[in-house]
This record gives C-alpha cells, sequence and structure tokens, in this order.
C-alpha cells in the first residue's frame, strides 16, 4: 500500500453544516509514519515549545509548519523560541488535506484550490487539555483538516457565538479525522480530557496525543497576521 493513497471508506458524521468526523480515516502504517515525521519535527530548529496566552503558559505544546504560530499572529520566524525560521510545510500535507475534503464532501472547485500553508502540531499529555477558542488568527476562512494519533480524547465542539452550549463533547480515537469550515469554521472547540493508556499499539506513539491541524493562513512573506 502506498501512503495516504484512498483507503477504504470510513462512514463520515457530521456534527452540524460544515463539521464532519471520520473515523479510522488514517491506517495505522500512515499514523506510524506521521509519528516518525513529529519525532523529526521536535528536533528543530525550533522545537517543540508551550506557547504562552495572556502570560500563562499552555499545557500543550507546539510545534509549526510553514508558519510559525505564537497567539494573535503568524510570522516565518520563532520570535518567541530561538528566532529561528520554522520547517517548510510538506508538500504530502497538502495532498492529504485535499483528501480529507474530497471524503467529508467538499465540492472539487473547493479542493482543487484548497492549500494549506502551515501546521500546529500539538503534543498532548496525561494532564494536558486545551480551552474552548477559535481558530481565527488566519486571514483565510478556508477549512482546518484536524488529525489524531495516539492516545484518545473528549473534543468538545461549539458554536460560533460563544463558549458555552450548545456544544458537543466527542471521542477522537487515533487515527480519526476531523474537518471544519463553512459555517463551522469560527466554531469554538477545545479538548477537555485525554484518556491514557487508548492508543492503538502499532500507531507508533507510546504515549500521548499529537494533533496536527492544518490552515491556509491567507499570508505572504511579505505580511504576517497580527490578529487580536
Amino acid at each position: 500500500m502506498t501512503l495516504f493513497d484512498d483507503g477504504p471508506f470510513r462512514e463520515p458524521t457530521d456534527l452540524g453544516p460544515g463539521a464532519t468526523h471520520v473515523p479510522a480515516w488514517l491506517a495505522l502504517d500512515e499514523q506510524r509514519w506521521i509519528v516518525g515525521q513529529f519525532q523529526k519535527w521536535t528536533r528543530g530548529p525550533v522545537p517543540l515549545r508551550a506557547a504562552k496566552v495572556r502570560g500563562h503558559e499552555m499545557s500543550v505544546q507546539t510545534v509549526c509548519l510553514g508558519w510559525h504560530w505564537r497567539p494573535y499572529t503568524y510570522s516565518r520566524e520563532a520570535t518567541d523560541v530561538n528566532g529561528q525560521r520554522v520547517l517548510p510545510f510538506p508538500d504530502w500535507m497538502i495532498r492529504l488535506g485535499r483528501r480529507a475534503l474530497t471524503d467529508t464532501g467538499y465540492p472539487p472547485e473547493m479542493i482543487e484550490h484548497y492549500s494549506p500553508d502551515a501546521a500546529l502540531v500539538n503534543f498532548y499529555d496525561d494532564a494536558a487539555r486545551m480551552g474552548m477558542h477559535q481558530d481565527k488568527d488566519e486571514q483565510s476562512l478556508a477549512p482546518v483538516v484536524s488529525l489524531s494519533i495516539g492516545d484518545a480524547c473528549t473534543f468538545r465542539f461549539g458554536n460560533s457565538e460563544n463558549r458555552g452550549q450548545p456544544y458537543t463533547d466527542l471521542r477522537l480515537n487515533s487515527g480519526d479525522l476531523f474537518v471544519f469550515g463553512g459555517p463551522a469554521r469560527l466554531a469554538f472547540h477545545g479538548v477537555t480530557r485525554i484518556h491514557p493508556g487508548t492508543a492503538p499499539d502499532a500507531c507508533g506513539l507510546g504515549k500521548g496525543r499529537i494533533n496536527i491541524t492544518m490552515r491556509m493562513t491567507g499570508l505572504s512573506d511579505d505580511r504576517s497576521a497580527g490578529i487580536g
């Protein structure tokens, strides 16, 4: 089997317009390969780090591809870490993002023009959480593609107006895909719990959870985002 070819169809579940969950979307060999890439990414030039939001260090650790994210802004260099330029966004991830949109029912004309250029790769240990937030530091509102590898989590997906109800709590397992765009693109979302010891033996990650979110920033090298 070639990595990231079309695999067997998994039945998607819609959480509302624009928000779709596909269980077991990544095969185990694909998950292992991505874990190997993650281990390379964390060796630098910009290491895994916990960003600070309003002076408080997040419990989640992040390494970025394409563009470096720190709260409310993107840049090519990690000025809040070591000043080094982040690793480029890999071509295989663009192909994977387009496959994700295909499998969640996006129209061909949108898929053709979908070219994510930034990825936030988050690592959650047993105690890590992610508060309810919107992904709104991008100038593009193209869909966000989210992949989970390792321990399962409880993912809370809410509304676009506030951090409270209505929201849905969903268990994301290793290999799951979640895509949100359109009316759901600015929905508040977060991770309320990690479920230790639930990672499949063959996924390549002994403990913890890796989450990759691919985004289109809408930025060019002569300007970076500064929102909020």
